[in-house]
């Protein structure tokens, strides 16, 4: 059973000590709390490996206010999403306009309300976390339930940029279910839908690697993102996932391949370059998923540049 801690993550940010201390005491119950008296340090939290899921600022701060805070957290994408609340006397000056301009949810004030404060403090937290899931979703093929095209494409960008930053290989898999169309006439969508899901988890179980990425590419054709493999690698992968299709042992007795459901693959393994894009990998992918059809199917190809 896993000990890790999934509570949602409060930053607390103020260099009045005291103040931290009751807006600690205030949540450490329900979430988990992080602190900083300036706002040098927030930054530095906000773009660690384990970010807060909220940011509880004070405004009036030496050095590096509030509002300069809010206003670098929205400038990058990492922490855009991130909500801002400033907190602030009622004694001071607040300047409301100009904090929501910058990208503040709200306003808590003090002396503190605690049950209003931590019920605003929530309502900003469960809007997060559906903003996050409604962000999930959109990435995900509803009926295989792994990632979709659009996500594919970021993580393959993402990736291509990796390797030529770092000067590793990539490798690239497109993968399409031999004769699918005559599975569906033959057997009905609702069976083919089920064999797209069951195709979809033999391939995740097939790439073990870690980093190894898999995605519905469309219709009845995957593709698969392997950081760091040359072209050796690549080929093993292939015949992971050619095998793991296989033990599936569905019946596809319309298929002039088999009397079993079977997929072909096409390969493409590189070290990204300047003068090479992604573009041209995928293309050659395809050339070599076309070679693999047009060679019998139940097969893969590769291709390297």
């Amino acid at each position: 059973m896993s000990n890790q801690d999934t509570r949602q993550k409060i930053l607390i940010v103020d260099d009045n000590k005291q103040n931290i201390e009751l807006l600690m005491d205030l949540f450490r119950d329900e979430y988990k709390i992080a602190a900083a008296t300036n706002g040098e340090r927030a930054l530095k939290i906000a773009f660690s490996s384990q970010p807060p899921d909220i940011i509880l600022t004070d405004i009036l701060m030496p050095g590096m206010d509030g509002y300069e805070l809010c206003n670098k957290l929205k400038e990058h994408e990492q922490t855009r999403s991130i909500p801002v609340m400033f907190v602030t006397a009622v004694s001071e000056v607040m300047d409301e306009t100009r904090g929501f301009a910058l990208g503040a949810v709200d306003y808590i004030t003090k002396p503190f309300h605690p049950p209003m404060v931590k019920a605003r403090v929530g309502v900003h937290l469960n809007l997060k976390r559906k903003q996050e899931l409604l962000e999930e979703y959109a990435f995900i093929d509803a009926l295989t339930e792994i990632p979709n095209r659009r996500r594919f494409d970021e993580v393959a960008e993402k990736e291509w940029q990796r390797a030529l930053r770092s000067s590793q290989h990539l490798s690239l898999i497109l993968l399409d279910i031999d004769h699918f169309k005559l599975f569906n006439d033959t057997y009905g969508h609702g069976e083919g839908d089920e064999t797209l899901r069951a195709v979809a988890k033999a391939i995740q179980k097939a790439l073990r690697r870690a980093g190894d990425f898999v995605a519905r590419y469309g219709g009845e054709e995957f593709a698969a993102i392997l950081p760091y493999a040359d072209a050796e690698e690549a080929l093993h992968c292939a015949g992971e996932i050619l095998e793991a299709v296989k033990a599936l042992d569905i019946t596809h007795a319309a298929s002039p391949v088999a009397d079993k459901l079977t997929v072909s693959l096409g390969l493409c393994s590189t070290r990204p370059s300047v003068e090479g894009s992604l573009e041209a990998m995928l293309a050659e992918a395809d050339k070599a998923l076309y070679l693999a059809k047009n060679q019998g199917r139940n097969c893969f190809r590769c291709a390297q540049i």
